[in-house]
């Protein structure tokens, strides 16, 4: 079976919950972004990877916008069910920008990256990154991934949602919405392609935003019937 999760920053915990220790031999849970546990390259965060790697079950991550692009992209590129992956150690993967995979004869569009809302104080800091946002090859890729299964996948995984969804998201919490390039891009895809459901993580809500597009964080969903799973 497959299972859709949220952010999960680094917090080991998200690993020890009912939900995903019941996670059968086989099974791929799917992160929206901000995994986390790539960021410094530790001896205590490699020790952390490798055990999540021995898990029974498949860890699967879009790239968020709080990652350490430079560290992400030193692993070597593979292939893994018809798409481009990080294969970080063992069972776990990054599912790379723009790519389609085949996952348990369904399909599933990926595209990482996002804009930091602290964008300002990151850049100040020294702690933004050019990567966070795809680059203009990595949507053409997807683009071109898109076109070659006819526009039609079965689950659209993302950090940031399309434009839209995103404005109306921030304009019912009362916050100032920043759309940047790849929410329009979103916005085009949405309209253009065939999907059952669409799972972003950004957000950091657990909501159902209408019937194709999911807000997920700390909840673990099945894509297939929408089930929350305890």
């Amino acid at each position: 079976m497959i299972y859709i999760t949220g952010d999960v920053h680094g917090d080991k915990s998200r690993f020890e919950s009912s939900a995903v220790r019941n996670l059968k031999k086989d099974d791929t849970l799917i992160i929206c972004g901000d995994f986390g546990f790539l960021w410094n390259g530790s001896k205590h965060e490699k020790k952390i990877l490798e055990k999540l790697g021995k898990k029974k079950f498949n860890i699967c991550f879009v790239d968020g916008t709080h990652e350490n692009f430079e560290l992400l992209n030193s692993y070597e590129v593979s292939k893994w069910n018809g798409g481009k992956v990080h294969n970080i150690t063992g069972n776990v993967y990054h599912l790379m920008r723009g790519q389609v995979f085949d996952i348990e004869g369904l399909k599933f569009f990926t595209m990482g990256g996002g804009e930091s809302p602290d964008i300002d104080i990151r850049f100040e800091n020294n702690s933004w990154s050019k990567f966070e946002l795809p680059s203009r090859e990595e949507m053409l890729e997807g683009a071109e991934n898109l076109e070659r299964v006819d526009c039609k996948v079965d689950f659209v995984i993302t950090h940031e949602p399309p434009m839209k969804i995103k404005t109306f998201l921030a304009l019912k919490d009362g916050d100032e919405s920043t759309v940047n390039g790849l929410n329009t891009y979103f916005e085009e895809l949405s309209a253009s392609c065939e999907f059952r459901r669409w799972f972003f993580g950004s957000m950091h809500l657990d909501k159902y935003v209408s019937s194709t597009h999911v807000c997920v964080f700390r909840k673990v969903i099945n894509p297939l019937t929408g089930e929350i799973i305890n």
